[in-house]
């Protein structure tokens, strides 16, 4: 049997506008289906995305981010060209290259994936060209948990418990805003409402 795998995906972008936005930060981890990773932590995709020159950014983002944003605007930045070879070769490691597999590539996963996919859509062609048309947004669930538990919530904040539903969290850097922490909390979020409100799987 084929396996599945989910590419947990979140990133940063310098506007709300999603027309105009361009990506700051990309990040990655490939999971199964059982929220396990299937390359060690090393191999996450964690990159600050060159800032073209003359690109504005929006002022939630120079008062919440200006670390990011100054990385953005460093040699220490990756060119979204080389994002996108890197995030591609990231998974096929995982499923193979185009040409050698067949079938359905792996789902994008995150919170409000749909905004991800979409600046992926426009600055991450051939990644975007790996994956399942299918995506697995988290807020779903998170909209129905909260309509049944209005007063509790999965806490992105609370570092034990984001270890508690995805122990191999790394949780090392950053928090919340930062791609790669926002991966690992929606891969625990996703565990959390797995036993919650889906109940153990079989």
């Amino acid at each position: 049997m084929k396996k599945s795998f989910y590419v947990w995906f979140d990133t940063e972008y310098s506007d709300l506008d999603l027309e105009s936005a361009v990506i700051l930060q990309v990040a990655a981890i490939i999971t199964d289906t059982s929220l396990r990773r299937v390359l060690p932590r090393e191999r996450d995709v964690s990159l600050a995305i060159r800032l073209p020159h003359g690109v504005p950014v929006s002022g939630w983002v120079e008062q919440n981010l200006p670390d990011l944003v100054k990385t953005c605007q460093s040699p220490a930045a990756a060119d979204v060209g080389e994002a996108d070879t890197l995030l591609s070769a990231y998974l096929d490691a995982v499923q193979g290259a185009p040409k050698d597999r067949k079938g359905e590539g792996a789902a994008l996963a995150g919170n409000s994936i749909h905004a991800d996919w979409l600046l992926a859509r426009r600055f991450l062609p051939r990644f975007v060209s790996r994956l399942n048309y299918r995506l697995l947004d988290v807020t779903a669930f998170k909209l129905e948990w909260k309509r049944l538990h209005p007063d509790t919530e999965f806490q992105k904040e609370n570092r034990e418990m984001i270890r508690a539903y995805f122990p191999e969290a790394t949780l090392t850097v950053g928090g919340r805003h930062d791609a790669h922490y926002d991966v690992e909390a929606s891969i625990a979020e996703m565990g959390f409402y797995r036993k919650h409100l889906l109940q153990q799987e079989p």
